[in-house]
């Protein structure tokens, strides 16, 4: 019963991995390219002047930072994530070894 809930609760965090992945896709393709390629675009000369230099400025130094926690959040929540599924899948396997190791003794007075 255990061993199915934990593959069960095993299949359920791939899955939350799968959508971080797949958001942290969004935040990158959505959010930050088109950030990054309108600043190469006012820096390339499409705009120049006072203005221009402001909008790369205030993109540069604050939405792309910004935009760039939250997919180093994401990221980091990932890897928390796939810790947490190591050391349950580490302590499945030492219970299963004591189980196993607690049946051969009865195995052996019986």
């Amino acid at each position: 019963m255990i061993s199915v809930l934990l593959r069960f609760a095993r299949q359920v965090v791939q899955n939350v991995l799968s959508q971080l992945t797949q958001q942290f896709n969004i935040v990158q393709e959505q959010a930050y390219s088109p950030m990054q390629a309108m600043v190469q675009q006012v820096t390339d000369g499409v705009w120049v002047g006072k203005g221009a230099d402001a909008f790369v400025d205030e993109v540069s130094g604050l939405m792309m930072p910004g935009v760039g926690k939250i997919g180093d959040g994401i990221n980091v929540f990932s890897k928390n994530i796939t810790n947490a599924m190591d050391v349950m899948d580490r302590a499945d396997d030492q219970v299963s070894g004591m189980v196993n190791a607690l049946g051969d003794i009865f195995d052996s007075i019986f």
